[in-house]
């Protein structure tokens, strides 16, 4: 039996903006969209920081004041070649 969270072809692209720096946090997960939006919302409201996961069992921590936006999305299939509908 296999779970989402397991199968390496389900990921989840974040990316999360951070108050005051320059650039952004860009990662994959094999966390689904809802578990992440959970952590993100748990995180905002307990004022402690966010943890998140990795595809490649790296932990990303956020202090939850430091959060700017954080976007989530499932990965699409790419389409290739001419005339791909």
């Amino acid at each position: 039996m296999s779970t989402k969270k397991n199968d390496p072809s389900h990921k989840v692209q974040v990316r999360i903006s951070i108050s005051h720096a320059s650039g952004d946090l860009s990662f994959e997960s094999a966390l689904s969209a809802t578990d992440i939006q959970g952590a993100v919302g748990a995180a905002l409201s307990s004022g402690e920081a966010l943890t998140l996961e990795d595809i490649r069992g790296h932990l990303i921590i956020v202090p939850a004041g430091k959060i700017g936006f954080v976007e989530i999305g499932e990965q699409t299939d790419r389409r290739v070649g001419f005339g791909a509908n």
